[in-house]
């Protein structure tokens, strides 16, 4: 793959470079391919910090 942005395809699992599927079925830009490989796993990271997160408790009572 070449030098640039890469981002991860939702739709077929994989590293794909600028010309890749859809914006709506990726993430990205990541600066390299292996940032881009664990998209997923920073997705799980950053979702269960928020979801642990007191501030953004949405099971909390509203005032």
């Amino acid at each position: 793959m070449s030098d640039g942005e890469f981002f991860f395809c939702l739709k077929h699992h994989r590293v794909e470079g600028e010309d890749g599927c859809r914006a709506a079925d990726r993430l990205g830009p990541y600066a390299t391919e292996a940032e881009a490989e664990h998209a997923l796993e920073k997705v799980r990271e950053r979702n269960e910090s928020w979801d642990d997160d007191p501030k953004w408790n949405d099971d909390a009572p509203s005032a």
